[in-house]
């Protein structure tokens, strides 16, 4: 098995092999490409995104900087996927994201995790967990979402949040650890924030 194998099988390994560090090279001068792109390219940064990305649907936009380990090689976004300033993804293997999700500015999206031992971290080993993220989900600013977990459809995720276990499908969850506060329901139908009532007819 290949130390890349290895990388994407969730199995310890040195980060520190050579072949690995050329390839990811490759992967982060594309990155910079990207950042360094001017505010009305926008045409050049969706056709970059689909050179980078392992996946990425129609009607993304992710706002520079972006910042990822592997330049979104093993990212999996659906299709309107909006990600605001300093999205960080530690990419080191499979990050999947659902249809309309929204990222606030500052979230961190980490697969990569490092043994407790101290003799194998002085070593530079590490292992890679891939995480889930559903469909419609949002993820407030300055959360930080932790390898392995899984977040289901529909979900807010709380400004600053630290995201450490699975959460499920239609509830607001906040906090460091994160914990589900509520579930997603008629209240949300009636009320945008806090008091105040979502005006239909507005809206149409």
């Amino acid at each position: 098995m290949t130390t890349y194998e290895k990388m994407k099988s969730g199995m310890l390994y040195s980060c520190s092999d050579e072949a690995l560090s050329e390839l990811q090279m490759k992967c982060l001068e594309l990155l910079y490409d990207y950042n360094a792109t001017r505010p009305s390219q926008f045409e050049k940064r969706t056709e970059m995104l689909k050179n980078m990305f392992a996946e990425i649907g129609e009607g993304c936009y992710i706002e520079p900087p972006l910042h990822a380990n592997w330049a979104g090689r093993h990212v999996h976004f659906g299709k309107g996927v909006y990600a605001n300033f300093n999205l960080t993804l530690v990419d080191d293997t499979d990050i999947y994201v659902g249809d309309c999700t929204m990222f606030g500015p500052n979230v961190v999206v980490a697969t990569a995790g490092h043994p407790i031992l101290p003799e194998l971290r002085e070593k530079i080993y590490q292992f890679n967990k891939p995480v889930h993220i559903g469909r419609n989900c949002w993820i407030g600013a300055g959360a930080v979402i932790l390898p392995g977990v899984s977040i289901g459809d529909n979900t807010v995720i709380g400004a600053g949040s630290v995201v450490t276990k699975d959460i499920p499908a239609n509830v607001v969850a906040v906090g460091n650890p994160c914990r589900v506060l509520r579930e997603i329901g008629a209240y949300d139908r009636e009320y945008f924030y806090k008091n105040e009532k979502i005006d239909l007819e507005f809206l149409k």
